[in-house]
């Protein structure tokens, strides 16, 4: 695959090379990613497209590049919509059961196939502990079809990882909607992680 200019740059920045408190944007697949680098932790993210419309999602891949080791929570994330209302993750486990009762399997397989999708986007950030570890080892523990849906999104999900020096991972946070606006509409998302504090601003979907 044949990546974008700016997807380059953020290869860079994962490995440092990138003024620190840059943002950089580019395309991929249709998807817009945005990635900052601080500190020597690099984050990514786009939003994913959701058939489901109680929900928001991001994919988020986030590099260490630095010299010591650091962990970034779902908990680290927060979405400040234009009007100033502010809208945090679910909870990692609380996730796949929701999608499973509001969506069922049907919705999920569409949501790991567009996580799949939007994955080649990041896939040049070589993740060591991302979504296709976590699906390998998922899946090898059921049989069932049913069971096989679930573990397939739970793979999906990004979870808490402490990161050695090096290692990468990715994964998609998840943001439960009232029933105003549809979908997180225009915003900053903001990461408070390796003792910094991340900004996006324009961070809503691509129009």
């Amino acid at each position: 695959m044949t990546i974008p200019r700016l997807a380059a740059l953020a290869l860079i920045a994962s490995m440092g090379g990138a003024v620190p408190g840059q943002v950089i944007e580019f395309e991929q697949n249709g998807l817009r990613y945005q990635t900052l680098t601080k500190n020597g932790l690099t984050i990514m993210f786009t939003h994913l497209p959701m058939q489901m419309k109680k929900y928001a999602a991001l994919q988020i891949a986030v590099a260490n590049g630095s010299e010591i080791s650091w962990t970034v929570k779902p908990d680290d994330f927060e979405f400040v919509r234009a009007d100033g209302s502010r809208l945090r993750p679910l909870a990692p486990k609380a996730v796949v059961d929701r999608m499973l009762r509001d969506g069922g399997r049907s919705e999920v397989i569409k949501l790991v196939s567009t996580y799949e999708l939007g994955l080649y986007g990041i896939s040049r950030l070589n993740s060591t502990a991302g979504y296709e570890e976590r699906r390998r080892q998922a899946l090898a523990e059921v049989s069932s079809t049913k069971l096989k849906a679930a573990a397939a999104a739970s793979a999906v999900v990004y979870v808490p990882v402490r990161l050695a020096p090096g290692k990468s991972t990715d994964g998609a946070i998840f943001f439960e909607l009232d029933g105003g606006t549809p979908g997180l509409g225009q915003g900053t998302l903001t990461v408070r992680a390796a003792g910094e504090v991340f900004e996006f601003p324009g961070a809503g979907p691509t129009p």
